[in-house]
């Protein structure tokens, strides 16, 4: 299911005047994302570059030729379940984001914000929306918390009755 969204994501964020992959900060030795088409993005360390062509090798192993246009910078520093606030990834591009949206799927953390995305568990997650977790929102300074639909909603409902 993850993967529908994944494919439908990849479509809005390729869209025409989108930025691509830069040979900027790209050097033997880089880690990086390379597009792949049955995974959408592999990763893997640019072993040799020649011309614009960068051999990558993933990390399962596998040796493949990619433009350099095509590849993108990943952040060895981002958190392997990935992080809340994707204001938080040092780049913020298309692998990048995929990435850790899937880390977070993974550990049914589905929310993501200040960039509130949301990815659909195909499950209820009920631990999510009790009145506990109601609670802990209710008054809660916006960004105090993990990201979440409650922190919206109170940032939002206090903004109607201020206003």
């Amino acid at each position: 299911m993850l993967s529908y969204f994944i494919m439908d994501l990849c479509s809005f964020l390729s869209t025409p005047g989108m930025i691509k992959g830069t040979p900027v900060n790209i050097i033997v030795g880089s880690h990086v994302w390379a597009e792949d088409p049955n995974e959408a993005w592999i990763d893997g360390e640019v072993i040799g570059i020649e011309g614009r062509n960068a051999t990558i090798v993933t990390t399962e192993g596998k040796t493949i030729v990619a433009d350099i246009s095509n590849i993108y910078p990943k952040d060895t520093e981002a958190p392997p379940v990935g992080v809340d606030d994707m204001t938080k990834l040092a780049y913020l591009h298309e692998p990048g984001v995929l990435h850790n949206l899937a880390s977070r799927f993974a550990l049914n953390e589905i929310y993501t914000g200040n960039i509130l995305i949301v990815v659909n568990p195909f499950q209820r997650l009920p631990h999510l929306y009790d009145i506990h977790m109601m609670e802990q929102y209710e008054g809660a300074v916006f960004g105090e918390l993990i990201p979440h639909l409650f922190a919206v909603a109170n940032i939002s409902y206090r903004a109607m009755i201020n206003e």
